[in-house]
């Protein structure tokens, strides 16, 4: 995936998670089930569901990492609503002195998760902690970034600064979601 590409990959998987969700004033009866069977699905079950097939070929994965996409469409099917005000970590994190939904030893056992069946778990548990109430498209680039060998440990610093609310001290390579989802047309 080049960096163009990564760059969009979380508004992608937004897309393709959008299209899943039955929608009445737009008229889309959306693929409940679809979402029922990836959110039973183990990542090889979820690999044989058609639509995570075209969300791997709308992300331009190569054909080694599409157990990345199964991973994302297991985990982003938990998903209920988008709230795109907030980033994954900073929805978990902690508010002062006050531990978010999401522990700071919690935390701590997220960020050395490897492998996709393991973020498949942890990450399912995390969208259960947050009510189902997530930024679907930063979530969606985390995980497809997080076992990344290029940009996971830039994904994961991300995080560390979001969860504390430090967002703003983060380093200048751990990009901001907001900024990044925000179409090219707007200006800041």
């Amino acid at each position: 995936m080049t960096n163009g590409q990564a760059n969009k990959s979380g508004e992608i998987a937004r897309r393709w998670w959008e299209s899943l969700q039955p929608d009445r004033d737009a008229g889309r009866k959306g693929d409940a089930g679809a979402l029922a069977r990836l959110r039973r699905a183990s990542l090889i079950e979820a690999m044989s569901e058609e639509t995570v097939v075209r969300l791997h070929r709308a992300l331009g994965l190569p054909r080694q990492q599409f157990p990345r996409a199964a991973l994302v469409a297991c985990v982003l099917s938990h998903a209920r609503d988008h709230e795109r005000r907030l980033s994954v970590a900073r929805a978990g994190g902690q508010t002062g002195e006050e531990n978010g939904v999401l522990s700071a030893l919690r935390f701590r056992r997220l960020l050395t998760i490897r492998g996709e069946e393991d973020c498949a778990i942890a990450f399912r548990r995390l969208v259960a902690l947050l009510g189902g109430k997530v930024n679907v498209a930063d979530l969606g680039k985390s995980l497809l970034d997080w076992n990344d060998e290029e940009r996971g440990d830039k994904c994961r610093t991300r995080w560390a600064f979001d969860y504390f609310d430090a967002g703003a001290a983060a380093p200048a390579d751990a990009p901001d979601p907001q900024t990044e989802t925000k179409p090219e047309t707007e200006t800041a």
